[in-house]
C-alpha cells in the first residue's frame, strides 16, 4: 500500500480521533463525558460487532492457527524482553513488573484496533482470535503477577481465592462473552433471526467512529506533556510501537512462515498503543497510576504517527 493509499484509508481515523481532541480541548464537549463514551463502545457496541460478524465467519479461516502461534510465540518473546528489563533496571516487585509487561506487549483492540482495522481492511475479523488469546492468555499472567504481589488484607481472601475472582471477571467481560457467544452459535448452526443479527450489525457500525471519538475526548482532556518524558516511558513507548511489531513480524514471518495478508493483520495488531486498561489495572493494584496514564496517551498519539509508515511497510 502507497503512502497516499495509507494516509487516505487513515483519513477517517483522523477525523473521529481528531474531532474528539479539538472539542474536548476548546471545552465544546466536556473530557469527562470520554467514559460514557468509552462504555457505550465497549460494553455495547464492540459486543455487537464482534458477536455479529463472528457468528458469520468461516471459523476455518479465522482461526489460523500457524498465525495464532505465531503471534503467541512473538507475545511470550516479548513478555521475556520486557521483564528482564525491568529487572535489570532493579523493578522487581511483581505489581511493577506486571505493569511494565502489560504497557509493552498488550494493545488497546477495543478502541483502536477495532476501528482502524474497519476502515482499512472493512473488518475486524483478524482481531478475534487475537483478543481472545490476549484476554485468556496475557491478562491472566498479568493478572497473577499483580494478585501475587498485592497484600491489600480488605480484599478478602487469600492469593488464590483473588487470583480466581479476578480470572474470573476478565472472562466475562463483553467482549469475551460476545466472541464465545459468536463462536459457539456458529459451531452448533444455531438460527439467529435476521432481525436480531441486523441490529447487532446496526450497532456495530457505530463502534468505529464513537470508540475513536471517546479516545480522542480523552486524550484532549489530559492533554500531552512531551517534556515530563522519562527514559523509562520512552524505552517501554519505543518497544510498544516498534520492536513488539518487528519481533512479530520475525517471529511470525520467519519462524512460522506466516505469509500475505495474515502476516499484515498480525504486525498491525502489534504495532496498536498500549490499552487504556492498563490504566485501570494500574488504580486497582495501586502501581504505577501516573506512569500509566502517560503511556496510554502518549503510545496512542504515537502509534497513530506510524500507522501510515506501518501500513505502507506490510499491507500488500
Amino acid at each position: 500500500m502507497g503512502g497516499a493509499a495509507a494516509l487516505e484509508k487513515l483519513l477517517p481515523v483522523l477525523l473521529a480521533f481528531g474531532g474528539g481532541v479539538l472539542l474536548a480541548r476548546r471545552k465544546i464537549v466536556p473530557a469527562e463525558a470520554s467514559k460514557a463514551f468509552s462504555d457505550y463502545a465497549f460494553l455495547f457496541a464492540v459486543p455487537c460487532y464482534l458477536f455479529g460478524n463472528i457468528y458469520a465467519s468461516d471459523l476455518g479461516a479465522l482461526f489460523n492457527w500457524r498465525a495464532i502461534g505465531g503471534y503467541a510465540a512473538a507475545a511470550a518473546l516479548a513478555v521475556a524482553l520486557v521483564a528482564a528489563g525491568s529487572v535489570a533496571s532493579s523493578i522487581r516487585e511483581p505489581r511493577a513488573v506486571a505493569l511494565r509487561v502489560m504497557a509493552g506487549v498488550q494493545v488497546n483492540t477495543a478502541y483502536f484496533a477495532v476501528p482502524v482495522f474497519i476502515t482499512v481492511f472493512g473488518t475486524a475479523a483478524p482481531i478475534f482470535p487475537i483478543l481472545l488469546f490476549q484476554v485468556c492468555v496475557l491478562s491472566m499472567v498479568v493478572i497473577s503477577l499483580m494478585e501475587l504481589g498485592r497484600t491489600d488484607p480488605t480484599t478478602g481472601g487469600g492469593p488464590g481465592r483473588r487470583l480466581a475472582r479476578a480470572v474470573g471477571a476478565s472472562l466475562a467481560t463483553p467482549l469475551v462473552l460476545s466472541c464465545n457467544a459468536g463462536i459457539l452459535l456458529n459451531l452448533l448452526s444455531v438460527h439467529v433471526p435476521a432481525v436480531v443479527l441486523d441490529g447487532a450489525a446496526f450497532v456495530g457500525d457505530s463502534a468505529s467512529p464513537v470508540a475513536l471519538f471517546a479516545l480522542g475526548l480523552h486524550l484532549g482532556g489530559l492533554g500531552l506533556d512531551v517534556r515530563g518524558t522519562t527514559r523509562e516511558e520512552l524505552a517501554l513507548i519505543g518497544f510498544k510501537c516498534l520492536a513488539f511489531p518487528l519481533v512479530a513480524w520475525v517471529v511470525c514471518g520467519t519462524l512460522f512462515g506466516v505469509r500475505g495478508e495474515w502476516l499484515a493483520y498480525l504486525v498491525l495488531i502489534a504495532a496498536m498503543p498500549t490499552p487504556q486498561n492498563l490504566f485501570i489495572f494500574a488504580q486497582r493494584y495501586d502501581v504505577g497510576v501516573d506512569l500509566s496514564a502517560s503511556l496510554v496517551i502518549k503510545s496512542s498519539v504515537i502509534s497513530l504517527l506510524l500507522l501510515p509508515l506501518w501500513l505502507q511497510t506490510v499491507v500488500p
